[in-house]
């Protein structure tokens, strides 16, 4: 699972990819192919559980991510673009709102709304064709033959077409097992889950104004959208220990760093939830698929774990935090058993019982 980083030049998503990723990278221009990178998800659960427990060990979750080269009309025209953003599960698009007159932008201005309106355009524009292409092709061939196969494809084809026609991506569109098996090789990029990470001077850190028009005119398109400034980003990354930066974040009025904020929710457009294991060896994240059964979270804690489940002592986080230990959620009867049916929720703290 992979999100992909996008964005026109001059945007500074190589900066926040550094950032977030903790590389360097050589090149001054973007890179030619997609480069690979991993990222620890920031989440504040995570740090009170550690400082509950004061563990010897402590294990954040990562993902993958993926710089893309940069989007430029070349890499339009030819699709190598297209074919890069394919290869991944979800998007983050980086979108310039910070104005500089010694950076140049591509369209000559800074316009935000603007630049989401065009790349999202043009990943309309490819689906559509993608889509007409196929229909053309499995018309031709129910020519020569009937299949019900192909005929379920083609009317699933028509209902995409229509949809992208109207300018609205296939992420907004339910999708049952059958259909899914249908398209799932299909390199159909409206489909998958948009971040708009909005790259916004310092000063326009506290104002949700652009967050608020985003979400008036492309609300309906599924997108999330964010403000982060890969400058204040860079100079918290160079700060020595999490007092100083707690003191530099406290100094700008933030809450947490924006880069904490933006790895959630990539992770939530990958379809993925958190959850914990806690005690004085070890706190640790782990990440599931939404909606998973506790023997399919327990797998990926240890595939032995899955395959002599028993069941799942389960404690709520909020609950836990309420309480204050585990001693008093037992006491308040807040310790669950759950059997296999269990779906393990976001920020469930697990403690697996096996048999192999």
């Amino acid at each position: 699972m992979k999100v992909g980083i996008i964005g026109l030049p001059q945007t500074g998503k190589k900066t926040l990819f550094q950032v977030l990723t903790g590389t360097r990278l050589r090149e001054q221009a973007g890179p030619a192919k997609a480069l690979p990178g991993t990222a620890e998800i920031g989440d504040p659960r995570f740090d009170t559980l550690a400082a509950m427990y004061q563990p010897n060990k402590q294990v954040r979750a990562r993902i993958d991510l993926a710089l893309l080269p940069r989007i430029e009309q070349e890499s339009i025209v030819k699709g190598d673009i297209f074919k890069e953003i394919a290869d991944v599960d979800a998007i983050c698009h980086v979108v310039r709102a910070f104005a500089d007159e010694a950076i140049y932008h591509s369209a000559g201005s800074v316009d935000p709304l603007r630049d989401v309106e065009s790349i999202n355009g043009e990943l309309l524009m490819h689906d559509q064709i993608f889509v007409e292409k196929r229909i053309e092709r499995i018309e031709v061939s129910l020519k020569k033959i009937k299949d019900d196969k192909q005929l379920k494809e083609l009317e699933l084809m028509r209902l995409m077409q229509a949809m992208l026609e109207e300018e609205k991506p296939l992420r907004l569109m339910t999708l049952g097992e059958e259909e899914e098996a249908l398209i799932r090789s299909y390199p159909l990029i409206t489909r998958k889950e948009m971040v708009v990470a909005y790259n916004v001077a310092e000063a326009q850190l506290a104002d949700d104004s652009l967050l608020a028009e985003t979400a008036a005119r492309f609300g309906a398109t599924g997108l999330t959208a964010m403000l982060v400034s890969a400058q204040v980003e860079s100079e918290i990354a160079l700060l020595d220990n999490a007092a100083e930066r707690a003191e530099f974040l406290s100094d700008l009025g933030i809450a947490e760093p924006a880069l904490d904020v933006l790895t959630r929710l990539c992770l939530k457009s990958l379809g993925l939830i958190s959850f914990f294991t806690v005690g004085k060896d070890e706190v640790r994240q782990w990440l599931v698929r939404r909606d998973s059964p506790a023997p399919v979270a327990a797998g990926v804690i240890h595939s032995d774990l899955q395959r002599g489940f028993i069941r799942a002592e389960v404690m709520k986080y909020d609950e836990l935090i309420a309480h204050g230990s585990e001693a008093e959620l037992k006491k308040a009867g807040k310790m669950y058993l759950q059997g296999k049916d269990y779906i393990v929720g976001d920020g469930d703290i697990l403690n697996i019982r096996f048999k192999v």
